[in-house]
Order: C-alpha cells, then sequence, then structure tokens
C-alpha cells in the first residue's frame, strides 16, 4: 500500500487509527507513505517519522517540502527507512532509494523522485535520475515502486510511460487531490497521478480555507493552519507478482477517520 501526502496531526491519527484495520482487510505485505508534510504540514521531523513508522509504515518518502524542519538532517544521516527525491545533486544528504528486504518478502525497492515542470527550485533530471537508479537497483529488486512527487500531469503521465515494464508501480503525489486514472499499463506498471492526501478534507489541501482564500484575494502573505475536520486516509493498494514484479491489480482508497 502506498499512503498519499500525511498532512500534520489529523494525517498521523488517520495512519495509527485506519491502517491496522487496511492491513488485515487487504493483506498488506509492504506500507509505503509520503511524510513531507506530516510536522505541522511543513516537513517532517524524526518524532512524527517515528509515529509514523509505529502505526505500521515500512518506508516514508518526501518531496519539496523535505528541508522545511532542521531536524530532518538526523532521518538524512541516520534513518535508513527514509528516502528523499533521487535527483538533488550528488553529496546531498541521505538516499534517493531503498531497497526492503524481509523475511517472506521477495525485495522491493523504493525510490522517490521530483519533478521540474512548476515546482519551486530546479533539481536534477528527475527521468535521467530515475533511469539510473532502477538500473542500479533492479538487480537486487524484482519489485520497484516510485513515488513520483510533481505538480503536472503530463510529466507524471511521461515519466510511468517511460518506466512501463521496468517498475511494478509509478504513483504521483504533491497535488494533494486523488484522481480517478488509475491504470495497469501493457508492460505491466500500476500508474495514478495523484494518490491523494491523509488528512484534515474540509479546508484546501489540508489547511484551513480562509487564509487561502484571503490569500487569494489579496496577493498578500498569510499563514495556513492546518484544517481539523473530515479527516481521511487516502492512498492505494497495489498487487503485484512478486515473480515478474508486474502489477495484477491495484485499487485506490479513502477510507474516513471515525471522529
Amino acid at each position: 500500500m502506498f499512503i498519499g501526502d500525511i498532512v500534520g496531526s489529523p494525517g498521523r491519527k488517520a495512519v495509527a487509527g485506519l491502517l491496522p484495520g487496511l492491513q488485515v482487510s487487504h493483506q498488506l505485505d509492504l506500507v509505503i507513505a509520503n511524510g513531507e508534510n506530516a510536522a505541522g504540514g511543513n516537513g517532517i521531523t524524526p518524532d512524527t517519522a517515528s509515529e509514523i513508522y509505529a502505526a505500521g509504515v515500512d518506508v516514508i518518502t518526501c518531496g519539496d517540502h523535505l528541508w522545511d524542519q532542521k531536524e530532518v538532517a538526523v532521518l538524512l544521516n541516520e534513518e535508513s527507512r527514509f528516502v528523499r527525491p533521487v535527483n538533488y545533486p550528488v553529496g546531498t544528504p541521505g538516499q534517493g532509494s531503498a531497497i526492503i528486504n524481509r523475511e517472506g518478502l521477495t525485495p522491493v525497492g523504493v525510490i522517490n523522485a521530483q519533478g521540474n515542470t512548476f515546482m519551486r527550485g530546479e533539481l536534477d533530471n528527475p527521468f535521467r535520475r530515475v533511469k539510473e537508479e532502477v538500473k542500479k537497483i533492479g538487480p537486487n529488486a524484482p519489485i520497484i515502486f516510485l513515488d513520483f512527487h510533481a505538480e503536472a500531469t503530463s510529466e507524471k503521465i511521461a515519466m510511468a510511460r517511460m518506466l512501463d515494464g521496468e517498475v511494478s508501480a509509478v504513483i504521483g503525489t504533491h497535488t494533494h487531490v486523488q484522481t480517478a486514472d488509475d491504470f495497469i499499463y501493457p508492460g505491466g506498471t500500476a500508474f495514478l497521478c495523484d494518490a491523494g492526501f491523509t488528512g484534515p478534507h474540509d479546508g484546501v489541501l489540508g489547511r484551513e480555507w480562509e487564509p487561502v482564500v484571503e490569500r487569494f484575494l489579496t496577493s498578500q502573505p498569510q499563514r495556513f493552519p492546518v484544517a481539523k475536520d473530515r479527516i481521511l486516509l487516502q492512498g492505494v493498494v497495489v498487487e503485484v507478482d512478486d515473480i515478474t514484479g508486474k502489477a495484477i491489480s491495484m485499487q485506490r482508497v479513502s477510507e474516513a477517520l471515525n471522529q
């Protein structure tokens, strides 16, 4: 299972409250989650990451809010289950991929990449860097999952098309709106343009809606507190053939936390 962007305390509560049941109902072998908004809606810290791991998440990926909390350095330098975008320049702390080896489970490679189109800052070309990373970890990971943290739908679709048959799944994050284009390409790669987000859905993309509207009305800076209600866990479950690494089926998930 992949869990879409976890936003603040409400998102962490949704993972803690809903993931155990989803693990049983979907017979999950591995759980990956994007945690770049886990700490107050901006970035991630060792403490918030610990909450997410304790809830049953195996690997945390990130995105353009990677550097919002200075404490992230601890995760980058010490946590083998934390993956930042692979297309940061060579020498950047942390890792762009991880291979999960567990008894009874086919090794799974997890790659994180960040898009360039309409995103803050220019990183290395994600298409080239992902290609290199797939070639690097492929011999040791028959199953490969890519979290592509990007704004443009065209960039996400192009990435999945390029990798069809080379990876098991390409799941998009960043826009916080779950799309309905889940599809398995002819080569066996599962694709979803955006997994949605895990957290409060009564505002705007997890934030209280009033200051967001004020920003649009006045073009003046505003603080965007995390919203509180209508908390959902969103993501996708992908079934993969553990010999071929090809996706067999996929199902979007959007579960409400009982408040």
